[in-house]
């Protein structure tokens, strides 16, 4: 099986109109576009009754405390832990691809409905909705694709890793709202085959400029 991308090609950097928010001079970082890339996949095994799609960023930190802190930079060797951006599954088998936009183009305060989505399909709650569960003015249930964002002062080049799996179920075994990491663990047992493709993408001008 294999995965690819017209809006970045695998291990390149990943556009502006495809995150959450891009560099700002004056305030660090602004909104982008955040639409949802491009998606291609071939060389499909028999078998398969659907398809699902799960983008993780492995490299978020693991403590917050130098996270968008003036005069400070999150260190490159602190530990890092996983955080989804877009998780949709009940893919129909005879799809190949998503187009740009069609599960998102803009951002959405308070976070895009679901779980329902295009052609059938579902979106669980991507990770936004923990991040800002605290805050007044973007709080709420972040379902489906939502780009990178990564804190402007890591000294670290974060990973988006794209993930389409091809399952031998027509509907995943979860149900109302669900997480990323909830759909990984229902679709074991259940992946035929896999395909994955990576962008890069940092907020901090520093590594921007090199």
């Amino acid at each position: 099986m294999k995965l690819h991308s017209d809006s970045f090609p695998d291990q390149g950097v990943i556009p502006e109109h495809n995150a959450f928010a891009r560099i700002d001079p004056e305030s660090h970082v602004t909104l982008a576009g955040n639409v949802n890339p491009h998606l291609a996949w071939s060389e499909v095994p028999d078998g398969v009754r659907s398809f699902a799609v799960v983008c993780c960023d492995p490299d978020v930190p693991s403590k917050p405390d130098d996270v968008n802190q003036e005069g400070r930079e999150v260190p490159a060797d602190l530990p890092r832990v996983d955080f989804y951006h877009w998780v949709l599954v009940d893919i129909a088998a005879e799809i190949r691809s998503i187009a740009a936009g069609d599960y998102s183009s803009g951002i959405t305060p308070r976070g895009k409905a679901g779980p329902l989505a295009l052609d059938g399909t579902r979106q669980g709650v991507n990770d936004y909705t923990q991040w800002f569960a605290a805050d007044r003015d973007m709080s709420g249930d972040y379902f489906g694709y939502d780009g990178p964002c990564p804190p402007w002062n890591d000294a670290l080049v974060h990973r988006y890793v794209f993930t389409v799996y091809a399952l031998d179920v027509a509907e995943l075994g979860v149900e109302g709202r669900f997480t990323g990491q909830q759909a990984i663990e229902a679709m074991q047992g259940h992946i035929l085959a896999q395909a994955s493709i990576t962008g890069t993408y940092t907020l901090n001008p520093r590594l921007h400029a090199l």
